[in-house]
Protein backbone atom coordinates (compact mmCIF):
# COMPACT_ATOMS: atom_id res chain seq x y z
CA UNK A 1 0.00 0.00 0.00
CA UNK A 2 1.22 3.73 -0.96
CA UNK A 3 2.10 6.03 1.72
CA UNK A 4 0.83 9.83 1.06
CA UNK A 5 1.75 12.28 3.34
CA UNK A 6 -0.98 15.15 4.52
CA UNK A 7 0.88 18.30 3.63
CA UNK A 8 -1.06 21.48 4.68
CA UNK A 9 -1.84 23.86 0.84
CA UNK A 10 -0.55 26.91 3.07
CA UNK A 11 3.13 24.93 3.21
CA UNK A 12 3.05 24.27 -0.27
CA UNK A 13 1.98 27.19 -2.02
CA UNK A 14 5.42 29.12 0.32
CA UNK A 15 7.70 26.51 -0.96
CA UNK A 16 5.93 27.68 -4.48
CA UNK A 17 7.02 31.48 -3.89
CA UNK A 18 9.91 30.78 -2.18
CA UNK A 19 11.44 28.52 -4.81
CA UNK A 20 11.59 31.54 -7.12
CA UNK A 21 10.70 29.18 -10.33
CA UNK A 22 8.95 30.81 -12.97
CA UNK A 23 5.13 30.44 -13.32
CA UNK A 24 5.62 29.77 -17.12
CA UNK A 25 7.79 26.10 -15.88
CA UNK A 26 6.05 25.89 -13.06
CA UNK A 27 3.02 23.46 -14.38
CA UNK A 28 5.34 21.11 -16.24
CA UNK A 29 7.93 20.74 -13.93
CA UNK A 30 5.51 19.91 -10.99
CA UNK A 31 2.00 18.56 -12.66
CA UNK A 32 0.69 17.52 -9.68
CA UNK A 33 0.90 19.99 -7.70
CA UNK A 34 -2.90 21.86 -8.25
CA UNK A 35 -3.76 18.62 -7.27
CA UNK A 36 -2.31 18.61 -4.02
CA UNK A 37 -2.89 22.06 -3.20
CA UNK A 38 -6.93 21.45 -3.87
CA UNK A 39 -6.85 18.40 -2.12
CA UNK A 40 -7.46 15.80 -4.47
CA UNK A 41 -4.37 13.71 -4.01
CA UNK A 42 -1.55 13.85 -1.31
CA UNK A 43 2.37 13.19 -2.55
CA UNK A 44 3.88 9.89 -1.53
CA UNK A 45 7.05 10.45 0.68
CA UNK A 46 8.93 9.92 -2.28
CA UNK A 47 7.19 12.80 -4.55
CA UNK A 48 7.49 14.90 -1.59
CA UNK A 49 11.11 14.25 -0.84
CA UNK A 50 11.60 15.03 -5.13
CA UNK A 51 9.55 18.59 -4.97
CA UNK A 52 11.40 19.50 -1.72
CA UNK A 53 15.50 18.91 -3.30
CA UNK A 54 13.82 20.63 -6.21
CA UNK A 55 12.39 23.86 -4.49
CA UNK A 56 15.05 24.22 -2.63
CA UNK A 57 13.14 23.11 0.48
CA UNK A 58 14.42 21.36 4.07
CA UNK A 59 11.70 18.50 3.64
CA UNK A 60 11.04 18.63 6.77
CA UNK A 61 9.57 21.77 6.87
CA UNK A 62 6.42 20.12 4.96
CA UNK A 63 5.50 18.33 8.34
CA UNK A 64 5.09 21.86 9.80
CA UNK A 65 1.46 23.58 10.79
CA UNK A 66 2.91 26.93 9.48
CA UNK A 67 4.85 28.34 7.11
CA UNK A 68 8.35 29.05 8.92
CA UNK A 69 9.73 32.71 9.76
CA UNK A 70 13.55 31.94 8.19
CA UNK A 71 15.60 35.22 9.68
CA UNK A 72 17.25 37.35 7.29
CA UNK A 73 21.10 38.44 8.32
CA UNK A 74 20.25 41.86 6.45
CA UNK A 75 18.45 44.65 8.18
CA UNK A 76 15.50 46.53 6.51
CA UNK A 77 14.95 44.04 3.85
CA UNK A 78 13.00 45.16 0.45
CA UNK A 79 12.61 44.36 -3.30
CA UNK A 80 13.49 46.20 -6.34
CA UNK A 81 11.67 49.68 -6.42
CA UNK A 82 10.99 49.86 -2.88
CA UNK A 83 7.88 47.52 -4.04
CA UNK A 84 7.16 45.75 0.20
CA UNK A 85 7.95 41.90 0.63
CA UNK A 86 4.52 40.03 0.92
CA UNK A 87 6.02 36.59 0.40
CA UNK A 88 9.21 34.43 1.23
CA UNK A 89 12.28 36.09 -0.21
CA UNK A 90 13.75 33.36 -2.20
CA UNK A 91 16.06 30.34 -1.48
CA UNK A 92 18.43 31.92 -4.22
CA UNK A 93 19.16 35.13 -1.94
CA UNK A 94 18.84 33.02 1.55
CA UNK A 95 21.34 30.12 0.57
CA UNK A 96 23.50 32.91 -0.82
CA UNK A 97 23.79 35.64 2.29
CA UNK A 98 23.84 32.29 4.28
CA UNK A 99 27.04 31.12 2.65
CA UNK A 100 28.59 34.40 2.63
CA UNK A 101 27.64 34.59 6.47
CA UNK A 102 29.79 31.60 7.28
CA UNK A 103 32.41 32.96 5.10
CA UNK A 104 32.76 36.30 6.69
CA UNK A 105 32.63 34.37 10.45
CA UNK A 106 35.34 32.37 9.45
CA UNK A 107 37.61 34.69 8.01
CA UNK A 108 36.74 36.91 11.06
CA UNK A 109 37.93 34.28 13.48
CA UNK A 110 40.83 33.92 11.29
CA UNK A 111 41.77 37.95 11.23
CA UNK A 112 41.15 37.90 15.31
CA UNK A 113 43.15 35.01 15.84
CA UNK A 114 46.07 36.59 14.05
CA UNK A 115 46.24 39.36 15.69
CA UNK A 116 45.15 41.51 12.42
CA UNK A 117 44.05 45.44 13.11
CA UNK A 118 40.81 46.20 12.07
CA UNK A 119 39.32 48.76 9.09
CA UNK A 120 39.52 51.89 10.21
CA UNK A 121 37.45 53.01 7.12
CA UNK A 122 34.46 50.81 8.77
CA UNK A 123 31.86 52.83 10.39
CA UNK A 124 33.80 56.26 9.59
CA UNK A 125 30.35 58.19 8.62
CA UNK A 126 27.04 59.19 8.92
CA UNK A 127 24.68 60.14 5.72
CA UNK A 128 25.11 63.30 7.28
CA UNK A 129 28.85 63.08 5.96
CA UNK A 130 29.29 65.01 2.73
CA UNK A 131 29.15 62.21 0.10
CA UNK A 132 32.36 64.02 -2.01
CA UNK A 133 34.07 63.93 1.34
CA UNK A 134 33.59 60.08 1.63
CA UNK A 135 33.86 59.62 -1.96
CA UNK A 136 37.70 61.16 -1.41
CA UNK A 137 38.03 58.66 1.29
CA UNK A 138 37.30 55.82 -0.92
CA UNK A 139 39.41 57.03 -3.79
CA UNK A 140 42.47 56.89 -1.25
CA UNK A 141 41.60 53.42 0.18
CA UNK A 142 40.56 52.11 -3.48
CA UNK A 143 43.26 53.95 -4.93
CA UNK A 144 40.84 55.11 -7.86
CA UNK A 145 41.82 58.49 -9.63
CA UNK A 146 41.57 59.34 -13.07
CA UNK A 147 44.92 58.24 -14.00
CA UNK A 148 44.17 54.54 -12.77
CA UNK A 149 40.65 54.84 -14.96
CA UNK A 150 42.62 55.97 -17.95
CA UNK A 151 45.05 53.00 -17.83
CA UNK A 152 41.78 50.60 -18.37
CA UNK A 153 40.23 49.67 -21.57
CA UNK A 154 36.71 48.91 -20.76
CA UNK A 155 34.76 48.15 -18.15
CA UNK A 156 35.27 44.93 -17.48
CA UNK A 157 38.97 46.01 -16.60
CA UNK A 158 37.39 48.75 -14.78
CA UNK A 159 35.89 45.73 -12.46
CA UNK A 160 38.50 43.42 -12.06
CA UNK A 161 40.73 46.59 -11.00
CA UNK A 162 37.60 47.95 -8.57
CA UNK A 163 37.40 44.62 -7.38
CA UNK A 164 41.05 44.40 -7.21
CA UNK A 165 41.85 47.33 -5.13
CA UNK A 166 38.99 46.81 -2.62
CA UNK A 167 40.72 43.44 -1.64
CA UNK A 168 43.96 44.95 -1.92
CA UNK A 169 42.03 47.61 0.90
CA UNK A 170 41.06 44.74 3.10
CA UNK A 171 37.87 44.04 2.02
CA UNK A 172 36.22 40.69 1.05
CA UNK A 173 34.61 40.87 -2.61
CA UNK A 174 32.54 38.36 -3.84
CA UNK A 175 30.94 38.69 -7.76
CA UNK A 176 28.88 35.40 -8.67
CA UNK A 177 25.75 35.05 -10.46
CA UNK A 178 25.18 31.75 -9.11
CA UNK A 179 24.26 30.12 -6.03
CA UNK A 180 27.73 28.51 -4.78
CA UNK A 181 28.50 26.01 -7.54
CA UNK A 182 25.23 25.39 -8.59
CA UNK A 183 24.94 26.45 -12.76
CA UNK A 184 21.18 25.46 -12.47
CA UNK A 185 20.37 28.19 -9.81
CA UNK A 186 21.09 31.61 -11.34
CA UNK A 187 20.46 35.00 -9.34
CA UNK A 188 17.79 37.32 -10.34
CA UNK A 189 19.19 40.66 -10.73
CA UNK A 190 15.22 42.05 -9.88
CA UNK A 191 15.28 40.80 -6.18
CA UNK A 192 18.72 42.07 -5.56
CA UNK A 193 21.69 44.02 -7.09
CA UNK A 194 23.97 42.62 -4.02
CA UNK A 195 24.89 43.02 -0.15
CA UNK A 196 27.45 44.38 2.23
CA UNK A 197 27.88 42.71 5.47
CA UNK A 198 29.37 45.80 7.77
CA UNK A 199 32.38 44.52 10.00
CA UNK A 200 35.47 46.15 10.81
CA UNK A 201 37.83 42.52 10.67
CA UNK A 202 35.65 41.27 8.11
CA UNK A 203 34.33 43.46 5.92
CA UNK A 204 32.02 41.57 3.17
CA UNK A 205 30.38 42.92 -0.20
CA UNK A 206 28.73 40.61 -2.58
CA UNK A 207 27.60 41.88 -6.22
CA UNK A 208 24.97 40.10 -8.15
CA UNK A 209 27.07 38.71 -10.93
CA UNK A 210 24.50 38.74 -13.67
CA UNK A 211 24.06 42.08 -14.41
CA UNK A 212 26.78 43.84 -17.32
CA UNK A 213 30.34 44.41 -15.66
CA UNK A 214 29.30 47.94 -16.10
CA UNK A 215 26.35 47.85 -13.71
CA UNK A 216 28.50 46.08 -11.83
CA UNK A 217 31.03 48.72 -11.09
CA UNK A 218 28.47 50.73 -9.70
CA UNK A 219 27.22 48.16 -7.38
CA UNK A 220 30.36 47.49 -6.39
CA UNK A 221 31.32 51.18 -5.39
CA UNK A 222 27.53 51.49 -3.97
CA UNK A 223 28.36 48.35 -1.46
CA UNK A 224 31.50 49.65 -0.20
CA UNK A 225 29.63 53.15 0.79
CA UNK A 226 27.70 51.09 2.81
CA UNK A 227 31.27 49.65 5.13
CA UNK A 228 32.04 53.41 5.19
CA UNK A 229 28.43 53.75 7.32
CA UNK A 230 28.88 50.73 9.25
CA UNK A 231 25.89 49.54 7.69
CA UNK A 232 24.70 45.86 6.72
CA UNK A 233 22.41 46.16 4.34
CA UNK A 234 20.71 44.46 1.13
CA UNK A 235 20.41 47.03 -2.09
CA UNK A 236 18.89 46.92 -5.56
CA UNK A 237 20.34 50.00 -6.28
CA UNK A 238 17.04 51.28 -7.92
CA UNK A 239 16.34 54.93 -8.17
CA UNK A 240 13.04 54.61 -6.60
CA UNK A 241 14.33 53.29 -3.97
CA UNK A 242 16.92 55.46 -3.44
CA UNK A 243 14.81 58.49 -3.47
CA UNK A 244 12.85 56.80 -0.02
CA UNK A 245 15.62 55.75 1.44
CA UNK A 246 18.91 58.36 2.91
CA UNK A 247 20.92 55.61 2.91
CA UNK A 248 20.56 54.31 -0.10
CA UNK A 249 20.60 57.63 -1.87
CA UNK A 250 23.44 58.83 0.00
CA UNK A 251 25.38 55.85 -1.12
CA UNK A 252 24.37 56.43 -4.42
CA UNK A 253 25.68 59.47 -4.20
CA UNK A 254 28.93 58.83 -3.27
CA UNK A 255 29.44 55.65 -5.26
CA UNK A 256 28.55 58.05 -8.28
CA UNK A 257 31.13 60.97 -6.93
CA UNK A 258 33.64 58.19 -6.85
CA UNK A 259 33.16 57.04 -10.17
CA UNK A 260 31.70 59.87 -12.18
CA UNK A 261 33.77 63.34 -10.19
CA UNK A 262 30.78 65.83 -11.03
CA UNK A 263 33.76 68.47 -11.83
CA UNK A 264 35.60 66.19 -14.62
CA UNK A 265 31.74 64.87 -15.40
CA UNK A 266 30.51 68.99 -15.71
CA UNK A 267 33.72 69.45 -17.74
CA UNK A 268 33.05 66.59 -20.51
CA UNK A 269 29.19 66.87 -20.45
CA UNK A 270 28.13 69.36 -23.15
CA UNK A 271 24.55 70.77 -22.31
CA UNK A 272 24.32 71.64 -25.87
CA UNK A 273 24.32 68.33 -27.01
CA UNK A 274 21.73 65.26 -27.43
CA UNK A 275 21.67 63.66 -24.61
CA UNK A 276 21.56 60.31 -25.78
CA UNK A 277 24.23 60.36 -28.32
CA UNK A 278 26.62 61.72 -25.24
CA UNK A 279 25.86 58.65 -23.00
CA UNK A 280 27.58 56.06 -24.78
CA UNK A 281 30.91 58.12 -25.13
CA UNK A 282 30.65 59.45 -21.59
CA UNK A 283 30.21 55.54 -20.43
CA UNK A 284 32.98 54.61 -22.46
CA UNK A 285 35.37 56.95 -20.46
CA UNK A 286 33.90 56.92 -16.93
CA UNK A 287 33.91 52.94 -17.16
CA UNK A 288 29.98 52.96 -15.65
CA UNK A 289 26.83 52.08 -17.27
CA UNK A 290 24.87 54.32 -19.29
CA UNK A 291 22.47 54.26 -16.47
CA UNK A 292 24.94 55.56 -14.24
CA UNK A 293 25.50 58.73 -17.02
CA UNK A 294 22.40 59.40 -16.99
CA UNK A 295 21.70 59.91 -13.05
CA UNK A 296 24.93 62.51 -13.13
CA UNK A 297 23.14 64.45 -15.94
CA UNK A 298 20.40 64.71 -14.00
CA UNK A 299 21.75 65.72 -10.81
CA UNK A 300 23.83 68.40 -12.57
CA UNK A 301 20.11 69.55 -13.70
CA UNK A 302 19.71 69.04 -16.98
CA UNK A 303 16.94 66.25 -16.72
CA UNK A 304 13.98 65.86 -14.47
CA UNK A 305 13.17 63.52 -12.25
CA UNK A 306 9.99 62.16 -14.99
CA UNK A 307 12.25 62.94 -17.54
CA UNK A 308 15.38 60.81 -16.14
CA UNK A 309 13.10 57.91 -15.16
CA UNK A 310 12.02 57.87 -18.96
CA UNK A 311 14.93 58.08 -20.41
CA UNK A 312 16.03 55.37 -17.56
CA UNK A 313 13.19 52.99 -19.15
CA UNK A 314 14.61 53.99 -22.87
CA UNK A 315 17.81 53.08 -21.77
CA UNK A 316 17.05 49.56 -19.71
CA UNK A 317 15.32 48.19 -22.62
CA UNK A 318 17.99 48.87 -24.43
CA UNK A 319 20.88 46.99 -23.28
CA UNK A 320 18.64 44.55 -21.62
CA UNK A 321 18.93 41.73 -24.36
CA UNK A 322 22.46 42.50 -24.27
CA UNK A 323 22.82 41.39 -20.74
CA UNK A 324 20.26 38.71 -21.55
CA UNK A 325 22.97 37.24 -24.08
CA UNK A 326 26.00 37.43 -21.77
CA UNK A 327 27.47 33.88 -20.72
CA UNK A 328 28.99 32.68 -17.53
CA UNK A 329 31.25 30.69 -18.64
CA UNK A 330 34.92 30.72 -18.45
CA UNK A 331 37.76 28.81 -17.28
CA UNK A 332 36.50 27.76 -13.80
CA UNK A 333 40.37 28.40 -12.03
CA UNK A 334 39.89 31.83 -13.25
CA UNK A 335 36.08 32.49 -11.84
CA UNK A 336 36.09 30.27 -8.92
CA UNK A 337 38.52 32.62 -6.64
CA UNK A 338 36.33 35.40 -7.78
CA UNK A 339 33.05 34.18 -7.02
CA UNK A 340 34.22 32.91 -3.57
CA UNK A 341 36.86 36.21 -3.09
CA UNK A 342 40.50 36.37 -4.23
CA UNK A 343 41.25 37.36 -0.35
CA UNK A 344 38.83 35.24 1.41
CA UNK A 345 40.51 31.97 -0.85
CA UNK A 346 44.28 32.71 -0.33
CA UNK A 347 43.57 33.51 3.71
CA UNK A 348 41.00 29.86 3.41
CA UNK A 349 43.92 27.56 1.25
CA UNK A 350 47.09 29.00 3.60
CA UNK A 351 45.27 28.44 6.94
CA UNK A 352 44.04 24.95 6.03
CA UNK A 353 48.10 23.90 4.31
CA UNK A 354 49.09 24.91 7.63
CA UNK A 355 46.80 22.77 9.52
CA UNK A 356 44.75 25.49 11.02
CA UNK A 357 41.75 24.99 9.15
CA UNK A 358 40.86 21.32 8.54
CA UNK A 359 40.06 20.44 4.61
CA UNK A 360 36.45 19.25 5.27
CA UNK A 361 35.97 22.68 6.71
CA UNK A 362 37.58 24.71 3.78
CA UNK A 363 35.98 22.59 1.09
CA UNK A 364 32.50 23.85 2.57
CA UNK A 365 33.46 27.08 2.47
CA UNK A 366 35.05 26.53 -0.87
CA UNK A 367 31.74 24.51 -2.10
CA UNK A 368 34.66 22.42 -3.99
CA UNK A 369 34.19 18.44 -3.74
CA UNK A 370 38.22 17.49 -4.79
CA UNK A 371 41.22 18.03 -3.28
CA UNK A 372 42.56 18.35 -7.07
CA UNK A 373 40.32 21.10 -7.41
CA UNK A 374 41.31 22.56 -3.67
CA UNK A 375 44.96 22.25 -4.53
CA UNK A 376 44.40 23.83 -8.47
CA UNK A 377 42.48 27.08 -6.61
CA UNK A 378 45.83 27.17 -4.49
CA UNK A 379 48.08 27.11 -7.85
CA UNK A 380 45.57 29.30 -9.20
CA UNK A 381 46.28 31.89 -6.50
CA UNK A 382 49.72 31.66 -5.88
CA UNK A 383 49.64 29.20 -2.32
CA UNK A 384 50.84 26.35 -3.76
Amino acid sequence: MTVRIEVRPALLQWARARSGIDDDVWDSRFPRFGAWVAGETRPTLRQLEEFARKTYTPVGYFFLDEPPTEDIPIPDFRTIGDRPVSGPVTADLLDTLYICQARQEWYRDSQLLNGEAPLDFVGSATVATPPVEVAASMRDQLRWTPRTRERLRSSDDALAALRENAEAAGILVMVSGIVGSNTHRKLDPSEFRGFAFADPYAALVFVNGTDSNAAQVFTLAHEVAHLWLGSTALSDVDPASARRFDEERWCNQVAAELLVPMDEFSSAFLRDRDIRSQLQPLAERFRVSTQVILARIREAGRLSWDQFMAELRFERAQVAEVAAERGSGGNYYNTKPVQVGKRFARELIASTLEGRTTYTEAFRLLDVKKTSTFEGLGHQLGIL
